[in-house]
């Protein structure tokens, strides 16, 4: 994706854990605005689910295409094109409710014992057709050597058709399950039903020509009969959002809009006429990112009038001016940015990022405490454990430098040369002391085996 682009523009790619992003082959796009106000849409929904929501982090993937899925009982991915593409924030919690179901039937350890289960019974079909083959071929016999084929093609073709269809069922129920959460939050389920009905429409034509039993989810046509009686009987069918939560929805799009398409791209979208706010935050993220740095500021600034207790306005503008090389400037508007938003842990890293790039001793201690406490919130920042670690450098604390340069690595799963900076560190430690013990817990892990 694009310079700049969202994590408070920090980080483009991110571990979900130690070495875990590698393994699922997901990117991760860092937001504060876009994150907090995913959280805020999912904090009823979960409650109601009884989650334990505090627990549960949602994360960006960087795709236009409308998805949302679980990974584990801990983590949501949502697709930045999910929130595009929606038009009102009951849309969204429709979607997150879905998910919600899913931790909440516990279908991530339901799917894989029915995995083990069916692999199990293909295997043993195969091996009896391995058997079939292997005779037939000793005995001359054609006929048995096909008939064994056969065997092993078809244990493999139901294996996959009874995983199938459990994953068909988890769905249904999940839906169903959806609109039970959305009721009793008091929220109108009918976001589920636009947006099934939009995703039912993109998948028209290809939908009349496949087989329903070889597809994860149910037909998309069935899905909104499906969804839309049980939402036709909803006492709160017809409530909408409150016009401050689709404000921050309408600006979240267009922020995405703003970061993830081009200039002209943008200006299709929100074109000069549309005076909106939305518009002009698009827009004036469209002129940062084309290197139009003065221009943008002065678009920026004009959000900053309109708005002037926003702290992502605040963000963009101290953004815009890192990146821009002037850090010095990019200090007071951070700054401002967290006196809004404290607990913000991505905020706080980029008001770190400033004062270290102004490369002043005077800022390094205030670097250093923004960005522990940033990092505390939200550990898993690669780039904010790197600056912090050039904090401590420039306060010829090499010590403590070497243990965050660790930390790291061992966020993005580089084990060995993480291992090596905290053996570096734990050397000229305080035997016991915090860092020295969490220098030894970066020594002694061992990551668990793939299997």
């Amino acid at each position: 994706m694009a310079r700049g682009l969202i994590a408070a523009g920090i980080v483009a790619s991110l571990a979900l854990a130690p070495g875990m992003a590698q393994a699922a082959g997901v990117n991760i796009v860092r937001d504060a605005e876009t994150e907090a106000l995913l959280q805020d849409y999912a904090a009823p929904i979960f409650k109601a689910a009884g989650l334990q929501g505090g627990d549960i982090q949602i994360f960006l993937v960087p795709d236009d295409r409308f998805n949302a899925f679980v990974a584990d009982p801990s983590r949501v991915f949502v697709n930045t094109g999910t929130i595009m593409t929606t038009e009102t924030p009951n849309e969204v919690i429709g979607v997150l409710a879905h998910e919600a179901a899913h931790l909440n039937h516990g279908d991530l350890a339901g799917m894989r014992a029915t995995i083990a289960n069916s692999t199990t019974a293909a295997l043993i079909g195969a091996l009896v057709g391995v058997g079939a083959a292997i005779a037939g071929q000793a005995a001359g016999l054609q006929g048995i050597g096909q008939m064994g084929s056969g065997i092993m093609a078809g244990s493999m073709h139901a294996a996959q058709r009874n995983v199938l269809a459990y994953a068909r069922a988890q769905e249904a129920a999940a839906d169903r399950s959806a609109v039970d959460f959305m009721n009793a939050t008091g929220q109108s389920p009918e976001g589920m039903v636009t947006v099934l009905e939009r995703l039912a429409n993109q998948v028209l034509l290809s939908a009349r020509s496949s087989d329903p039993y070889i597809q994860s989810h149910p037909l998309p046509a069935d899905r909104v009969e499906s969804v839309a009686a049980l939402a036709a009987k909803s006492k709160y069918r017809n409530r909408k959002d409150s016009p401050e939560l689709q404000a921050r929805h309408d600006l979240v799009r267009a922020k995405l809009v703003g970061f993830t398409m081009t200039p002209q791209q943008v200006g299709r979208r929100y074109p000069p006429s549309d005076n909106s706010l939305p518009a002009r935050y698009a827009r004036a993220i469209a002129a940062y990112r084309a290197g139009a740095l003065d221009p943008a500021l002065k678009r920026i600034d004009e959000l900053i009038r309109t708005q002037p207790d926003n702290p992502f306005f605040r963000e963009l503008k101290g953004q815009a001016l890192l990146e821009g090389g002037r850090p010095q400037q990019a200090v007071a508007p951070l700054a401002k940015a967290v006196e809004l938003r404290p607990g913000s842990g991505l905020l706080r890293i980029l008001y770190g990022q400033a004062l270290v790039a102004t490369e002043q001793k005077g800022n390094v201690d205030l670097a250093i405490k923004n960005l522990t406490v940033g990092l505390q919130r939200d550990p898993d920042v690669p780039v904010g454990w790197r600056t912090l670690a050039r904090a401590f450098a420039l306060n010829d604390n090499i010590p403590r430098a070497e243990l965050a340069t660790a930390e790291g690595l061992f966020v993005l799963g580089n084990f060995k040369e993480a291992k090596l900076h905290a053996q570096r560190a734990q050397e000229r430690l305080k035997t016991g002391s915090p860092a020295w013990v969490r220098a030894d817990d970066i020594i002694s892990y061992n990551p668990p085996r793939s299997r």
